[in-house]
């Protein structure tokens, strides 16, 4: 049960909160948030989700949305099998249902098999959009956020959206490489994932290099450069994890957690709220990068370079792991064939 002054009020109160998740309960018992965010491993849990006489609890979303595939969505976009338009439609037809309970963006994530194609990725960022727009039309689809892996060629697509007008979120982000290239693309937003992506998979996996710092490290950055990005941090796995990143712009959090917090009296958390933040980061990036922003070749090198690597090994493994989950999302559609 929800406390009346819960530490999820308390977060409210210094950084803007997002729900991670396409169960729209959460958002009705916890809501507004502001943005919801979703990716292809939220979409297939909530998909596969089942009723008490274990039918799936979707299933007339995805009968509905196999049959636009197969229809309107097919006749705009003959070149694109209709398996992988039927998961595009179900992931919008999923976030649609969140309408009455945001006050910002709505996310979704482009199929990460394109992660290394500058064009691919462009047309299905924009094919998602008018997507929102044929299955919603009174939607306003400029609110709308993409979320798009953060290699060298998604950034490059967040570049060429932005500058249509659409608005993107640089996802899987690890590295101030990373954070420089998307604020120079002008990301509307890029989500740092405090943990790796495999904690959430692996069972009794610890992720023991956190991203608190780098958290930190991006936000001061902008602010000091005067970027329009902002910083959504994602991929926690405790209340404390949440807490410690009080103050800044934006957290996205697990519906266990939402609960958790919104159970938790405010007085349960005795650190100053939003102290780790106001201490600012260990050090200032202050690396001369304008360069590597520039070339692609410095900037891959620099980018495989940080943290010895460890940090294009984080990419690498959310990649596969989101690919995963795009290949059950393809099969679950085609069982409805």
């Amino acid at each position: 049960m929800a406390q009346s002054n819960s530490l999820l009020d308390t977060l409210r109160t210094v950084s803007q909160i997002d729900c991670d998740t396409l169960d729209v309960e959460v958002a009705k018992e916890l809501g507004p948030f502001v943005d919801h965010t979703s990716n292809q491993a939220i979409a297939y849990g909530e998909l596969t989700k089942t009723t008490a006489d274990g039918k799936l609890y979707h299933e007339q979303l995805i009968r509905d949305s196999v049959k636009d595939a197969q229809g309107w969505a097919h006749a705009a976009w003959p070149d694109i099998d209709p398996i992988l338009l039927a998961v595009e439609i179900m992931m919008v037809r999923l976030s649609l249902k969140f309408i009455p309970y945001l006050t910002g963006y709505f996310h979704i994530q482009t199929n990460t098999d394109w992660s290394y194609s500058v064009e691919k990725t462009v047309k299905n960022a924009e094919r998602i959009v008018e997507t929102f727009k044929k299955v919603e039309p009174s939607f306003d689809a400029k609110r709308v956020c993409i979320k798009i892996p953060s290699t060298y060629e998604g950034i490059a697509a967040c570049r060429i959206l932005e500058n249509k007008g659409i608005a993107t979120l640089a996802t899987t982000m690890f590295c101030m490489e990373q954070a420089a290239l998307a604020a120079d693309a002008g990301c509307t937003y890029i989500a740092p994932y405090v943990n790796e992506l495999k904690v959430h998979f692996v069972p009794g996996y610890v992720d023991e290099n956190k991203a608190f710092n780098f958290c930190r490290q991006a936000q001061a950055y902008y602010v000091e450069t005067k970027a329009k990005t902002q910083v959504l941090a994602a991929s926690l796995t405790t209340v404390p994890e949440v807490m410690q990143l009080a103050g800044i712009q934006h957290v996205t959090v697990s519906p266990p957690l939402l609960r958790a917090l919104a159970a938790a009296p405010s007085s349960s958390w005795t650190e100053m709220v939003g102290g780790y933040f106001a201490d600012g980061p260990d050090e200032r990036w202050a690396k001369d990068f304008q360069g590597a922003l520039k070339d692609e070749s410095e900037w891959r090198f620099a980018f495989t370079r940080s943290g010895d690597g460890r940090y294009e090994e984080k990419l690498i493994q959310a990649i596969n792991i989101f690919s995963e989950k795009q290949q059950s999302l393809e099969e679950l559609a085609r069982s409805y064939l």
